[in-house]
């Protein structure tokens, strides 16, 4: 937005920003830990109230906010679709940039607002309390794994694309088989498929295939993974005889940037190539569908 409005006509920035705040801003805020807390949501016309429906929350990544999951996702698409309450949470600024604060001595605040969050929906809506997900792209991925470490006896299962993972194993105090689908591109120059140091943290990111066995050996799986080739520039990784059938799955993308698949295209300078071979949300929602809280 701001390359867009460098050297426009004033009126036109103006109606720009104006637009751009209306489209993008939240619709809802609650107090947690003290802070005050937002969130954009989305409610399908199709909901009632007279049944129970699954709750999506999704998360954005570092220095975005929740109108960019949404229009990065297109979560809004399978909510409307498949009778699904959608959320958008927004990480909290301290002093910078919007971001969940997965490292560091963990994440308490955040996975306080999470709960409370769910919290609140629950009280204003007939929530599934065993159709529960947790999503993210980049840093809203490690958050996601977060709240399986945390949440685990709420959450039922996870979502992660391009994550960034920056808190090890050995914190992760819950131990419970989470089922867990993630995406990840060989190119990924911000959260290194093979792990390292990048520009983006100061952390070392973990190795993204070795990160996924460990999360099998989490969940009990059987041993030695299963590969597939879905499309030209995807291979999909299976582990079977998990316990409680907690799948794991990770989607490869070969060439794949920092980049949701299936989502619009974006500045590919800066996330890089973009896969439309699969599509990350419905494959999410069909894992989601399959796997409710035991």
């Amino acid at each position: 937005m701001v390359l867009a409005l460098i050297g426009a006509p004033a009126a036109l920035a103006v109606a720009e920003a104006a637009r751009f705040y209306v489209v993008n801003r939240h619709n809802g805020l609650l107090l947690s830990s003290g802070e005050r807390r937002e969130y954009l949501l989305h409610v399908p016309a199709s909901y009632d109230g007279t049944r129970p429906v699954p709750l999506v929350i999704s998360l954005h990544g570092g220095a975005l906010w929740g109108g960019a999951q949404r229009d990065i996702s297109q979560w809004n698409a399978v909510a409307d679709r498949e009778g699904v309450i959608v959320v958008y949470p927004s990480g909290s600024r301290s002093g910078g940039p919007r971001a969940w604060h997965v490292g560091e001595g963990g994440p308490p605040r955040d996975v306080r607002f999470i709960a409370d969050l769910i919290d609140t929906l629950q009280a204003r809506y007939n929530v599934d309390s065993a159709r529960i997900y947790a999503n993210g792209l980049s840093n809203g991925g490690g958050m996601s794994f977060a709240l399986s470490c945390t949440l685990g006896d709420r959450i039922a299962a996870v979502g992660m694309v391009g994550a960034a993972h920056l808190l090890p194993w050995d914190w992760c105090p819950d131990q419970r088989a989470v089922p867990m689908i993630a995406f990840h591109g060989t190119a990924d120059r911000q959260a290194l498929y093979r792990g390292g140091w990048t520009w983006l943290v100061r952390f070392r990111l973990p190795d993204i295939p070795t990160w996924t066995a460990r999360w099998a050996r989490r969940n009990g799986c059987g041993e030695g993974p299963v590969d597939s080739a879905v499309a030209a520039d995807v291979t999909r990784r299976s582990y079977p005889g998990c316990t409680s059938d907690a799948a794991v799955v990770l989607y490869t993308v070969h060439g794949g940037g920092h980049s949701w698949p299936g989502s619009k295209p974006s500045t590919e300078w800066f996330v890089g190539r973009t896969t439309r071979s699969i599509d990350a949300t419905s494959l999410m929602w069909e894992f989601f569908r399959a796997h409710p809280l035991n």
